[in-house]
């Protein structure tokens, strides 16, 4: 398989946030909205950037309501680590010298920090953040593969959930099924059809060494 890149999604691709970005959006809620918020109801809000998400539920406090959210954030992941199998895989794809990127719906400041704790940021020669009005991921790879001067089958989306998967085959890249955090969406990313999914990034190591 003659690969040129890889593009990752972050958020239970990478690192383990998702738990993360509830916990913080929660407390946030409660301080600023003044009601729980469950789980559910956080992730459908998901899409935008933490930004967009702000400025759409206190439109005239959003800032207040980001400063704490960021705030909780950085708390919870001080010191936290890639998930098991991500550096042996990045360290691999390097090796190897292909593009790296990672291609995310975060906002820039959660991506910052994210970044930083986990210490990936010398991994990517390129990190792309989302908008603040929605999923816009096909729009980025494309201009990210012009960058690149690579075609899209050349490339490979890794991402843990259904809609990673139908950007990828939406732009013509490879979709890879990261399936080892616990928030994954297993069912729905099979159902979609990836070229390969793994549930352990191990596994997905072993695949790069023997594919790539």
């Amino acid at each position: 398989m003659n690969l040129k890149g890889f593009i990752f999604d972050l958020d239970g691709t990478l690192l383990n946030t998702i738990p993360t970005c509830l916990v913080a959006f929660r407390k946030s809620f409660q301080i600023n909205l003044g009601r729980d918020y469950s789980d559910r109801e956080i992730i459908a809000l998901f899409g935008p950037t933490e930004e967009g998400i702000f400025k759409k539920l206190l439109p005239d406090r959003w800032q207040d309501g980001l400063k704490e959210y960021l705030s909780e954030y950085q708390r919870l992941e001080r010191g936290k680590s890639p998930f098991p199998g991500i550096i042996e895989s990045l360290s691999l794809l390097k090796e190897k010298q292909l593009h790296l990127a990672i291609v995310s719906g975060k906002g820039p400041a959660s991506m910052a920090i994210s970044l930083k704790e986990s210490g990936l940021r010398p991994y990517f020669e390129t990190v792309v953040t989302g908008s603040e009005h929605g999923a816009e991921k096909p729009v980025y790879i494309r201009e990210l593969l012009k960058n690149w001067k690579v075609a899209p089958e050349a490339v490979a989306y890794v991402g843990d959930t259904v809609y990673d998967i139908k950007a990828a085959k939406e732009v013509g890249l490879l979709p890879i099924g990261a399936l080892w955090a616990a928030t994954a969406e297993v069912e729905q990313v099979q159902a979609a059809h990836p070229l390969v999914s793994f549930t352990d990034a191990m596994a997905f190591k072993e695949w790069i060494e023997i594919t790539v």
